[in-house]
């Protein structure tokens, strides 16, 4: 499986710095994010739940 980051959906393999928690709301969806986007605060969307966050 290939991991991007749910933001901006690059590949974080390559990355340095890039973080994998399950989502605040349902715990069931595993939230990936690279270091640029958790940064800038972009926002990111649960896939199950819809929950969203910075």
């Amino acid at each position: 499986m290939v991991m991007k980051c749910v933001s901006c959906k690059k590949k974080v393999e390559t990355e340095n710095y890039w973080v994998r928690f399950p989502c605040p709301a349902c715990g069931e969806e595993e939230i990936i994010r690279c270091e640029k986007c958790r940064k800038l605060t972009v926002k990111y969307k649960c896939q199950k739940c819809k929950f969203e966050g910075p």
